[in-house]
């Protein structure tokens, strides 16, 4: 007689350390095979896109910081960039190398903040100290500057808040050699680790067509081997000025995705050296912007490359103080398309090994 099983419908999440934050999959398993997985989003859904509908421009800007809490400094600058491009405002160079430093600071710091937890969610615990140890100094660069060290409210439409204090680029001088040792020792400690590749390599795969026809952006495209990252691809900022590379995978699993964002480190550094080598002197931080910020009537949209791939602002704008409609292209909404895909199949520990590798912030999918 042959064995009969059942199919069991699990709840991962809403409350679950590996989904890190309030997120729900719905899985149906047969043993420990995963035959559905339905993801279900929206439980810390806020609102901002309405609630911006009745806000200032700047008012805004701290709304952008909790959307991405992990790296509030490129939400803030999508924004303003957005509203600087409907408006042709002018940018004084010594703001944009500011902005482009906190930027750059970030995305070490958010890659980071995924480099601890996804080694946390598959079994290592030290990487996960190691990482926040690191990621602290560039959250105590970022306290010397703006007196925050989460959501940062930093940026401006027309430059920044003020100036760095003094020696504070120095401190980022000093930053880049240091994390650069630590990449080594990241790299010894865990890239070529046994038991670490045997939970990571050849998982969640899926080719170039795939990714593209999914919208995916950041490392989790570019570990397909398409070589897509809008600082290169379609320039803002002063990134046209550096000589960086754009890191891609080859095979489009767990594995090349990891090595895709610890190679984006190295060239973060690459570019903060550069930087700081051509940094403006004295100068003004914000440009001439009136004191009641009014875009012209019109309609615009602009993306830039978080660490999690490409986030997009849509603007409205009926000449008043106040958006008609805002929408954000949020990276981690999009790329969670492809997950119910690749779960299928699956075990449930590959459940957490795929989701922590697609590297979604919570605040960022429910908007």
């Amino acid at each position: 007689m042959a064995l009969r099983t059942e199919e069991l419908l699990l709840n991962v999440g809403p409350q679950h350390p590996s989904t890190h934050g309030v997120f729900r999959i719905v899985v149906k398993l047969d043993g420990e095979i995963i035959k559905e997985a339905m993801p279900v989003m929206g439980y810390l859904h806020r609102g901002t896109e309405k609630l911006a509908e009745n806000l200032t421009y700047t008012q805004i800007i701290p709304y952008t910081d909790r959307m991405d809490y992990v790296s509030a400094m490129t939400n803030n600058y999508v924004l303003c960039n957005t509203v600087e491009k409907l408006m042709e405002l002018e940018i004084p160079e010594r703001a944009e190398y500011l902005r482009l430093v906190v930027m750059e600071l970030q995305r070490i710091a958010s890659h980071l903040v995924w480099w601890g937890t996804y080694l946390l969610d598959i079994g290592a615990m030290s990487p996960f100290l190691y990482a926040f140890r690191d990621r602290e100094k560039i959250i105590d660069l970022f306290n010397e500057l703006c007196g925050a060290r989460l959501t940062y409210f930093y940026m401006r439409v027309g430059g920044v808040k003020w100036d760095a204090p003094e020696g504070w680029l120095q401190k980022v001088r000093d930053f880049v050699p240091y994390m650069r040792e630590k990449l080594k020792e990241y790299d010894n400690l865990v890239s070529g680790n046994e038991i670490f590749l045997s939970r990571i390599k050849g998982v969640g795969k899926y080719d170039a067509q795939t990714a593209i026809d999914y919208g995916l952006s950041g490392a989790n495209l570019r570990c397909t081997g398409v070589k897509w990252d809008l600082r290169k691809d379609q320039p803002y900022s002063l990134y046209e000025k550096f000589d960086f590379d754009v890191p891609v995978g080859t095979n489009g699993d767990c594995y090349d995705r990891y090595l895709c964002r610890l190679a984006e480190i190295e060239q973060s550094l690459r570019i903060l050296e550069q930087a700081l080598d051509s940094f403006p002197g004295d100068g003004p931080v914000i440009g001439k912007v009136p004191r009641v910020i009014r875009p012209p009537e019109g309609e615009i949209y602009s993306a830039i490359e978080s660490p999690r791939g490409e986030i997009g602002c849509y603007l409205v704008s009926r000449g008043k103080d106040k958006p008609f409609r805002l929408k954000f292209r949020r990276p981690s909404f999009v790329n969670l398309q492809i997950l119910p895909k690749l779960l299928v199949g699956e075990t449930m520990t590959n459940l957490v090994t795929i989701l922590g590798a697609t590297d979604i912030v919570v605040g960022e999918v429910d908007g």
